[in-house]
C-alpha cells in the first residue's frame, strides 16, 4: 500500500488509531524491527503508536544496532511513546541477546499482559505484537501454544483463528489464509477436523471478510486433507466422510459465498501464486483460503510473502496483528533484521481499526 493510500484510509478517523506495540522477546529481533519500522515518519503521522515494554532494554538494543556498523534508519527510543514495563533486576540480568530463556519469556509475557489490560480498558484500538518464543514462555511457567491463545483467554474468547494477510508488491493482490488447526502435532489433525470445528473457522473467516475487509460476498477456497483430496477414498476417507458433506451443508447456508473444495492441496496454491507474482487471471484466485493445518497454509504463504505477511488474530473483541516471522535469535542484535513484516503489521492494524470504528 502506498503512503498516499494509507493517508486516504486513515483520514476519516477523528484521531489516529491508537496502537499498542509489544516489544516481544527482548532477546530476539523484536526490539530491532520495531526501531526500524518506527523510523518511518509516515507511521507516526497516521498512527498513534505506543511501545509496550522495558524502556532500558529498548535503549540497549538501539545502541547495539548503532554500533553494529549497519547503517539503517532507526527510531530513537527517547522520541517514542513508551509504556514502560519494569522488570525485576534478577530477570533483567538473565536476559541474553540471541538466547531465549525463562527470563526473556517472563519479560515478553509481562509486555503482552500489560498491552491486553490497557486495550481492554479502552486505551488502545489495536495490539501489534513483536515475536515471542513459545519455549521461553514455557520455561517461565506459561504454557500457551502461542500469543493468540493468551489473547483469547484474557478476552474471554472461545472462537478465534489465525488469519495471515499479505498484499503483493508486484500486483497489489491481497492474500488471505486462515488455518483450521494451528499448533498441534500433524498426527492429531485428522481427528481435530470435525464439522463443528470447520464451521466455527468458516464462521470466523466470513465474519472477518465482512466486518474488517468490507466483503459481503466472494469466493473462499477450502483445501483437502489428503493427497489429491483423497481421490474418492483411495488415498484417505476424511474428504468423503467429513469434509464434502460438511461443505454441501455450508453452501446451502451461505448462498452469497462461493465455497470451492475440497481442493487438492498441491494445486490449491497455483492460482494465488499467479495472482501474487504476475496478476494473470487474478480473478480466478479466491478472496480467502482455508488451510486445514499449519504447514499446509504457511509454507505457501511464507514462500510468497515471508517478509510482508501479517498474522491477524480474528474473533477477538479487539484488533491484533503480528509480523509473520519468529524471534530469529541467530541474527538478534546484528542490525540485519528485516522490518518489512513489522511495518505491514502496523499498517494493517491501523487499517482494520479504522474499518471497525466506522462499522461501529
Amino acid at each position: 500500500m502506498s503512503q498516499s493510500d494509507q493517508k486516504n484510509l486513515i483520514s476519516p478517523l477523528q484521531h489516529r488509531p491508537r496502537l499498542a506495540l509489544t516489544l516481544g522477546d527482548p532477546s530476539g529481533i523484536g526490539p530491532e524491527v520495531i526501531l526500524k519500522a518506527l523510523a518511518d515518519p509516515e507511521l507516526s503521522k497516521i498512527f498513534d503508536v505506543t511501545v509496550v515494554g522495558s524502556q532500558d532494554l529498548l535503549l540497549e538494543n538501539y545502541t547495539r544496532v548503532l554500533v553494529s556498523g549497519n547503517l539503517v534508519p532507526l527510531a530513537n527510543p527517547e522520541n517514542l511513546s513508551i509504556l514502560d514495563v519494569p522488570l525485576e533486576e534478577e530477570i533483567k540480568r538473565e536476559i541474553v541477546m540471541g538466547t531465549g530463556n525463562a527470563a526473556s519469556g517472563a519479560a515478553s509475557f509481562a509486555y503482552m499482559e500489560r498491552a491486553i489490560a490497557c486495550t481492554q480498558k479502552g486505551e488502545f484500538d489495536a495490539i501489534v505484537t513483536a515475536p515471542i518464543a513459545k519455549s521461553a514462555w514455557k520455561a517461565a511457567g506459561y504454557d500457551y501454544p502461542g500469543q493468540t491463545e493468551l489473547l483469547a483467554e484474557k478476552s474471554g474468547t472461545d472462537k478465534f483463528g489465525m488469519l495471515f494477510v499479505a498484499r503483493s508488491p508486484h500486483t497489489s493482490w491481497t492474500l488471505r489464509c486462515l488455518l483450521a488447526t494451528t499448533h498441534i502435532p500433524l498426527c492429531q489433525v485428522p481427528e481435530a477436523l470435525t464439522p463443528e470445528l470447520l464451521t466455527k473457522k468458516l464462521d470466523l473467516l466470513v465474519e472477518c471478510l465482512e466486518k474488517d475487509f468490507g466483503l459481503d460476498s466472494g469466493k473462499i477456497a477450502i483445501a483437502g486433507l489428503n493427497p489429491h483430496s483423497g481421490e474418492q477414498g483411495q488415498l484417505g476417507h476424511e474428504e468423503q466422510e467429513k469434509i464434502i458433506p460438511w461443505l454441501e451443508q455450508e453452501r446451502q447456508k451461505r448462498p452469497q459465498w462461493q465455497l470451492d473444495g475440497p481442493i487438492p492441496p498441491d494445486t490449491m496454491w497455483v492460482e494465488p501464486g499467479k495472482a501474487w507474482y504476475s496478476g494473470v487471471n487474478s480473478t480466478k484466485a479466491a478472496d480467502a483460503y482455508l488451510a486445514l493445518y499449519h504447514d499446509q497454509g504457511l509454507i505457501p504463504v511464507k514462500l510468497m510473502a515471508f517478509d510482508r505477511a501479517v498474522n491477524t488474530s480474528i474473533g477477538l473483541p479487539f484488533i491484533r496483528t503480528s509480523p509473520d516471522h519468529g524471534t530469529a535469535f541467530d541474527i538478534a542484535g546484528k542490525g540485519i533484521a528485516d522490518a518489512t513484516s513489522m511495518k505491514a503489521a502496523i499498517n494493517l492494524a491501523g487499517e482494520l481499526a479504522r474499518v471497525r470504528r466506522q462499522n461501529n
